[in-house]
């Protein structure tokens, strides 16, 4: 006979664990199945280069959507620090550039422009992000709350590049802006489908104030605090379980140490993408791509992601070709580099055409400058630090598997190119050695991401984002509705990153999943 819970939780990345320990406290039984041999998804840390004793944050890098609520409630030990600055963007071709901090000193004329820009998405944040962790509302109660017409319809309703590029006369400013609806979404500068505007949105509305902060201990602290916080709540963890079908009425099949097992749960919470689960329930072998082209198969189109993921490990931080700026500085927020607005719709033209952009538009992390703690003492001692790079406008199409060895290699290569484009010295030259004598830096592409963690095509949000609210019309009949984490099975619930509210490393998905258990 097989075993049965109250909820059977499929993957066990950040959200399947916050879901979890929500359930697990409220006194359900509970288990979580995880195929890799240990738990956190995408939220992990790892020693990423052999002998080298740096716990890199290796897919995802800061925390802003991580509702203080959550932290509370589960009564997590997580520490989040704030970064001095915002950011520093280099001139292309030239030996300025802006930094960000709380003065505005250094974006001169358009310093006045850009208060007025962003006390607009701080309204947005203080009105929206409250709604997260409840149900949702209608797109006239979110409107309501706003309580501003002209800016929800500018950024709400109309294409987000638009404002930007009416708001701000310079054509770096305007990259910079614009850079919050890319990342992870491949879409032009002024985009009519509206999704750089929910990219856009939901990186600058976390905990009401849009400031993306510094996990201490790097992203696998947060995942030992929510294991910590589900096993101590009575769940059950699996790690090793491939689950290979679910069923409408709560059977899910596993594969653990060459054994099948059932277990059949009252729920069945998928902490995967929607495509993903869309195979499980209709029980087909996973299918790989066709070369050039999707897999065919039934259900939800298939996602692409658009970014490039290079992380470093350096002796030091690289000096600059803006001298009048301390590389601390520079490197203490978020580092911009080939981001002009032109320079970005360039990039999407030779993206979309097939090309890999030269420059390559980058936006980059360096995690130690705030929390050394991911080094060892020697490393610290040495003035070593990471360096994490999101490359932009690289979609899924441009790789393929017999490609993605030499598409990488490519894509490393124009992430360094556009590195050095604005230091002052070569980049390579910092890279330390692991312990075979190879340079501290790997490269993941969309593909690998994949391949790795079963997020199709590299898409860090599971799948396209949606708003945090829905339509008028929309039906809420359900707890599953009014969370935001139905599927066409009543028994069968979203916990993801591809709920409604899903998305980055903010335990959304299984906080809103959890709650539509409870309430239903």
């Amino acid at each position: 006979m097989s075993a049965r819970y109250d909820v059977v939780i499929v993957g066990g990345g950040h959200n399947g664990l916050t879901a979890a320990a929500y359930l697990a406290q409220a006194g359900k039984s509970v288990i979580v199945l995880e195929r890799l041999s240990s738990v956190g998804g995408a939220a992990v840390s790892t020693q990423t280069f052999d002998g080298v004793e740096a716990r890199l944050s290796r897919y995802s890098y800061l925390v802003s959507l991580l509702p203080a609520r959550i932290i509370r409630e589960l009564g997590l030990n997580i520490r989040l620090e704030r970064r001095r600055y915002s950011s520093y963007t280099p001139r292309p071709g030239a030996s300025t550039g802006v930094l960000v901090d709380s003065t505005l000193s250094g974006l001169g004329p358009s310093a006045d422009a850009w208060r007025s820009f962003y006390s607009g998405t701080a309204t947005l944040a203080r009105a929206m992000f409250p709604t997260v962790t409840e149900p949702l509302l209608t797109r006239s109660e979110a409107r309501a709350a706003v309580g501003d017409d002209e800016l929800w319809s500018s950024m709400i309703e109309k294409p987000i590049g638009s404002l930007i590029e009416s708001t701000f006369d310079d054509d770096l400013v305007r990259g910079v802006a614009l850079t919050d609806a890319l990342i992870g979404t491949f879409a032009p500068n002024v985009d009519e489908t509206l999704a750089g505007n929910r990219c856009f949105l939901y990186h600058v509305i976390g905990n009401g104030t849009g400031d993306w902060d510094v996990p201490i201990g790097g992203m696998g602290a947060v995942t030992s605090e929510l294991l910590d916080a589900a096993r101590r709540a009575g769940a059950a963890i699996v790690t090793g379980a491939e689950v290979v079908g679910i069923t409408p009425d709560g059977e899910v099949s596993y594969l653990a140490e060459d054994r099948s097992v059932t277990v059949v749960g009252g729920y069945v919470l998928a902490n995967v993408a929607p495509y993903v689960l869309e195979g499980l329930l209709h029980v087909v072998s996973r299918v790989g791509r066709d070369e050039g082209a999707a897999a065919s198969r039934p259900g939800p189109p298939r996602p692409e992601g658009a970014q490039v993921k290079v992380n470093l490990l350096l002796s030091r931080l690289p000096r600059l070709r803006d001298a009048s700026v301390d590389p601390v500085a520079a490197f203490g927020g978020t580092f911009h580099i080939n981001e002009l607005w032109s320079q970005l719709d360039a990039a999407y033209t030779t993206a979309a055409a097939g090309g890999i952009p030269s420059p390559l538009p980058c936006e980059i992390y360096c995690h130690s400058l705030t929390d050394p703690s991911i080094l060892s003492p020697e490393l610290q001692a040495s003035g070593a630090h990471t360096l994490t790079v999101f490359g932009l406008h690289t979609p899924d199409r441009l790789v393929t598997p017999s490609t993605n060895d030499s598409v990488r290699a490519s894509l490393q290569d124009a992430v360094l190119a556009s590195l050095d484009s604005v230091l002052a010295e070569p980049i390579e030259d910092l890279l330390l050695s692991d312990s075979s004598g190879n340079p501290t830096i790997e490269t993941k592409t969309t593909l690998d991401l994949e391949q790795a963690l079963r997020m199709p095509g590299g898409n860090i949000f599971h799948g396209p984002l949606s708003w945090p609210f829905v339509e008028d019309d929309a039906p809420l009949t359900t707890a599953a509705e009014r969370w935001g984490v139905a599927t066409p099975y009543p028994r069968i619930l979203l916990c993801g990153s591809g709920a409604q509210r899903g998305g980055a490393v903010s335990g959304l998905g299984g906080h809103n999943a959890a709650m539509a258990v409870l309430e239903g």
